[in-house]
Order: C-alpha cells, then sequence, then structure tokens
C-alpha cells in the first residue's frame, strides 16, 4: 500500500496556557472549520480530508491537541479535562480571528467537539463527529456507568483504575500496539492485548509511511497525555451537570457500519437537527473510507451553508 497524500507544514500556535501544533491549509478568510483527531491518533488522520476542504474554500485548521505529537503535553491529569481541551479550541478561533467555525471531531475529538458545542455554543457554527455519537449524561458518572456495562478490565475503565500501566506498556510496544489497532475491523483483543500480540486480524489501515508518522510521534510524546483524557470522564460528566444539554447547531453524524463504538439510542433527543450518514467501515472512518467521508462532508456543508 502506498500514498501519495501530502500534509502540510506546522506551526506552533500559543493557546490557552499552551502551545498547539497546528497544520493549516486554505484561504485565511474562509469559513474555518476545525479538524480534531481522536485516540491514539494525531492530526495526520485528517490527511485525506485537508486538500478538499481546502479546495473548497474553507479554513482549514487542524491540531494536534494537547497531550499528541509536538503539542504541551501538561503534568497534571485535570490539565486534560474538557474545559482545558474546548478552551483550545476557542484559543485557536481567537488565534486566526474567527467568530465561529464547523467542528469535526472523530473519536475522542467527537467527544471534544460534543462538549465544545454545550460550553460555547455562540463558538460553534455546526458539528460533524465521526464515530462517537452525543454522550448521553446518564445518573452515574461515566466511567462507573462503563464499568457496570463492561467490566473492570475494559481499556476505558483501566486506564482509569490503574493509571501508568497502559501508558507504559504502549510506549515500550509503540510501533506493534499502533500496527495492530490500524486494521480496517478493529480487532477482537482487548486493547492492552495488543500491545503484546502479533496478526491480530483486519487488513492494515494505511501504508508503512502513513503508519511511521504515527510511530514516530508517539515515541517521541508517550501515551500519557492522550490517554489522560480518559481519566478526566467523569470530571467532565461532573462539569456538565449544570449546563443545558440540548446541542441546537446544525449536525452531521457519520456511523461506521462495522464500528464497535454503539450507535446513539436517543440522538434526536439531544440534537434535534443532525443528519445521520452510515459508511461500510470499522471504527477509523475518515481513513478507511476517505473519499466518502469527504464527499458527505462537503455534500452537507453545501446544503447547510445554501439554507
Amino acid at each position: 500500500m502506498t500514498s501519495t497524500t501530502t500534509f502540510p507544514e506546522p506551526t506552533l500556535v500559543a493557546v490557552n496556557g499552551v502551545e498547539l501544533e497546528v497544520f493549516e491549509a486554505g484561504p485565511r478568510d474562509g469559513r474555518a472549520i476545525v479538524l480534531c483527531h481522536g485516540w491514539p491518533e494525531l492530526a495526520f488522520s485528517w490527511r485525506h480530508q485537508v486538500p478538499a476542504l481546502a479546495a473548497a474554500g474553507y479554513h482549514v485548521i487542524v491540531p494536534n491537541q494537547r497531550g499528541y505529537g509536538n503539542s504541551s503535553r501538561p503534568a497534571g491529569v485535570t490539565d486534560y479535562d474538557l474545559v482545558h481541551l474546548a478552551g483550545d479550541l476557542v484559543g485557536l478561533l481567537d488565534h486566526y480571528g474567527h467568530e465561529n467555525a464547523t467542528f469535526a471531531g472523530h473519536d475522542w475529538g467527537a467527544m471534544i467537539v460534543w462538549g465544545l458545542a454545550l460550553l460555547h455554543p455562540d463558538r460553534v457554527d455546526k458539528v460533524i463527529n465521526l464515530s462517537v455519537p452525543y454522550p448521553e449524561r446518564g445518573e452515574k458518572p461515566w466511567v462507573e456507568f462503563i464499568e457496570d456495562m463492561l467490566g473492570s478490565d475494559f481499556y476505558y475503565v483501566h486506564f482509569n483504575r490503574h493509571p501508568g500501566v497502559a501508558d507504559a506498556l504502549f510506549a515500550a510496544n509503540t510501533a506493534r500496539f499502533l500496527g495492530n489497532l490500524f486494521r480496517t475491523d478493529m480487532p477482537p483483543a482487548e486493547m492492552l492485548e495488543l500491545a503484546r500480540i502479533d496478526g491480530p486480524g483486519g487488513e492494515p489501515l494505511m501504508s508503512d509511511s502513513e503508519l511511521a508518522v504515527f510511530v514516530a510521534a508517539f515515541e517521541k510524546s508517550g501515551f500519557t497525555g492522550g490517554i489522560n483524557w480518559y481519566r478526566n470522564a467523569d470530571r467532565n460528566w461532573h462539569r456538565l451537570a449544570d449546563v443545558d444539554p440540548v446541542i441546537k447547531k446544525p449536525a452531521l453524524m457519520i456511523y461506521g457500519a462495522r464500528d464497535v463504538v454503539p450507535r446513539a439510542r436517543n440522538l434526536t433527543a439531544y440534537v434535534p437537527d443532525v443528519e445521520v450518514v452510515d459508511l461500510d467501515c470499522g471504527h477509523w472512518i475518515q481513513q478507511e473510507k476517505p473519499a466518502e467521508t469527504t464527499r458527505a462532508i462537503l455534500e452537507w456543508l453545501d446544503r447547510r451553508n445554501a439554507t
């Protein structure tokens, strides 16, 4: 597998008390769209969408969010809560002089975009999220809820209950872990096992040269910053207790039909102006089905911008 995709050169941007490594394309006076990666990913995860969005006239802003790449990696766990991560995105708008933007997120990036739309609705024009639907805030904090559903060994719970264990395991086996994880069908093995085994099944998601970008970045940064996003899940649950839970912005929700992340059962109750698109793929939607994802985004933006 080979790739001819090029990616913009980065700039370090000071926002919200940290520096973010930001990749930028398209005209600065165009409509802004901010693309937010998930875990364990990078801005590079959006490499297939950036050229088309820029060619369509959008000012495309793609950060390595805090904890990733060459962006700041604060030491405190609570420095990675929703308030800080959403604040970083607001800081990018301020830096580039945009009143608001369309925000697109995948995986944990989607979680942050949903939260941003709740905490800073005036800075969000539209929402585009992939894989992870709106997280309904139930009666139990999210980690406890997931533990009740999936058990204490589930990686999301393990990250919280055993700090440092997964971080060290992934760092010691970075190439194996990422090579096993980035496949067209999410491997059936437990997340931590992907750092220990070979040949988990599924086809490689990307070329060797593309995978090398992720491996080099995480060999340098480690995994703790990104895992600390998980360690703030319950803190985020408490932070949203008094926030209006309904997102009143136009939204596009893109699911992968073979994704292991479950679909929302009650999405329109919390995101009433939402359109849903299903693609025949697994979890890594914009990398596994790049052309289809880009087309869905651009067609939806064209329709919504025309109204």
